[in-house]
């Protein structure tokens, strides 16, 4: 009597086509690990510069009042430079991406809706929301944001986004001031709002390179090659500033309100962001811009804007911490992701 005949299994069929289930395993392995090397890669340098902020801050060679100078110098100076810089020696086609910049304004939008529904319905007091919605949407576009996009893509990704950070920049200033006024009922003028857009620095330097651009007008030598020194200093500086000026000690993770708004800033605004992006048709550069400037940790610029205006300025400062410790991990999960698959 013969032997019933086996049927073939899946394992049968992958050795007798030539390959070994150990070799899918290393070509997975292989795939995932240059995926994860990518997104380091990304992520990495600007850890490292944050950590020898937090650690030089530790060992009092950075000092409170270097970090307060040097933050205004990147503000009000480097940042500006670097943008300017880039800006006017890219092509105005270049610069001026309509879709993208369309996108990031309707796309902010979205996000800020999504996230004053969900704080009208998790975060108590009512007065802490505009604190929570602030800390969810708004994120650090002209540190971390950009250092992102850089390291990932270099020269190309800072001409591609300058603009969007620009007009971004003021739409985040604006939403911040509308969430903040109605969580604690105060009124600020719209005029005062708008004068404080037109004086940012960083959207002074982006809409005095337009007209550079746009005609394309070559810098003088000089001007260009001092310019160039200053914007080399922009990026590393922030970097260890904001790495100065984290507190730990001011950490408290018991807060539940500074945690909704951490997962909102880490996890929810990119997701928002980056899946609306990919519906509409973004994919490579473009995507990768919109996921790395949305996963950017919130903004520095939220806790002074929170205690000027009566806001709880603690549980602010809180959110900073947070989001900042936990962007790095949540960008180079979400960057690997989007290698793996294909989309950037």
């Amino acid at each position: 009597m013969l032997p019933p005949v086996r049927a073939h299994t899946a394992r049968d069929r992958v050795i007798t086509g030539g390959v070994r289930p150990k070799d899918c395993i290393n070509a997975t392995m292989n795939v995932l690990l240059d995926s994860l090397t990518f997104a380091l890669g990304v992520t990495g340098p600007i850890m490292l510069v944050l950590f020898m902020g937090v650690l030089l801050a530790r060992w009092q060679i950075i000092t409170e009042a270097f970090v307060d100078a040097g933050s205004k110098l990147v503000f009000n100076v480097l940042l500006p430079v670097l943008l300017f810089i880039i800006i006017s020696r890219t092509l105005f086609a270049q610069t001026a991406n309509l879709a993208l910049i369309v996108f990031g304004v309707v796309g902010t939008l979205i996000t800020y809706v999504a996230m004053e529904l969900l704080a009208s319905w998790l975060v108590q007091p009512a007065r802490d929301r505009g604190v929570v919605v602030q800390g969810a949407f708004r994120a650090n576009l002209g540190v971390v944001g950009l250092a992102y996009a850089v390291n990932a893509y270099g020269d190309p990704a800072l001409a591609a986004s300058s603009l969007y950070l620009g007009v971004l920049t003021a739409l985040y200033n604006v939403l911040a001031v509308v969430t903040l006024n109605r969580s604690l009922n105060r009124h600020r003028s719209p005029l005062a709002t708008l004068r404080t857009i037109a004086r940012n620095p960083l959207i002074i330097g982006i809409v005095s390179a337009l007209p550079f651009a746009y005609f394309e007008i070559a810098l003088p030598a000089l001007v260009l090659q001092t310019g160039e020194y200053f914007a080399r200093m922009a990026l590393p500086l922030a970097l260890l500033c904001a790495g100065g000026s984290l507190s730990l000690a001011a950490l408290h993770l018991d807060s539940r309100n500074a945690l909704i708004a951490s997962v909102g800033k880490l996890v929810a605004t990119p997701l928002i962001m980056t899946g609306i992006a990919y519906a509409v048709g973004f994919r490579g550069m473009e995507l990768g811009i919109v996921f790395l400037m949305s996963s950017a940790p919130t903004a520095a610029a939220s806790y002074p804007m929170a205690r000027a205006m009566g806001g709880n300025a603690a549980m602010a400062a809180n959110i900073i911490v947070l989001t900042t410790l936990g962007s790095v991990v949540c960008t180079t999960i979400g960057m690997a992701l989007l290698k793996r698959m294909g989309f950037v």
